[in-house]
């Protein structure tokens, strides 16, 4: 999920924000705009519109959570969502593998699951619902396409071989 860049947003209607700085920071972010701006049940979104104050567990101090999508459907719901891989959330298993990569996973764990459970107080006191879509929703829900997996590069051609020179000779 390295691929970040600008998103043009086609209906700017539905937009809840600023409709000229829209970035997707994965490729998994654009397909969920694209999806928002194409939705006929989708009347408003935004993305990184929405800021959630939150105490983070591992360092103990306030950071702010910028939300990846806010979405309002037609039928009155609306819904704050983040986008991640499903990897990371869960409790990251360390049977076998390096301390560093264990330590670093289990704080983003912690990291994140304070910023949700800050979000899940935010949402209830606005009579929002809060979601978080990992590749398995985005398949399930036709946003992201079935493979997602980098295509190959194409090969290089052979270059011609080269033709062997004889040596020059001195004159004299």
């Amino acid at each position: 999920m390295a691929y970040s860049g600008r998103y043009t947003i086609k209906d700017k209607a539905k937009y809840l924000g600023n409709p000229t700085g829209v970035i997707y920071r994965s490729l998994w972010e654009k397909h969920v705009m694209k999806w928002c701006d194409d939705n006929p049940q989708v009347v408003g979104w935004c993305s990184e519109e929405v800021v959630i104050p939150y105490l983070c567990q591992t360092d103990n101090k306030m950071h702010r959570y910028f939300m990846d999508f806010l979405i309002k459907y037609k039928d009155g719901r609306t819904v704050l969502v983040e986008v991640k891989p499903h990897a990371q959330t869960l409790v990251p298993k360390s049977a076998g593998r390096p301390r560093r990569k264990v330590l670093s996973e289990g704080l983003t764990y912690i990291k994140n699951q304070s910023k949700w459970k800050e979000t899940a107080r935010f949402v209830a006191d606005r009579g929002w619902h809060f979601e978080i879509w990992t590749e398995r929703e985005l398949t399930s829900m036709g946003i992201m396409p079935k493979s997602t997996k980098p295509l190959k590069p194409f090969p290089k051609k052979k270059a011609a071989p080269k033709k062997k020179v004889a040596p020059k000779r001195p004159t004299k």
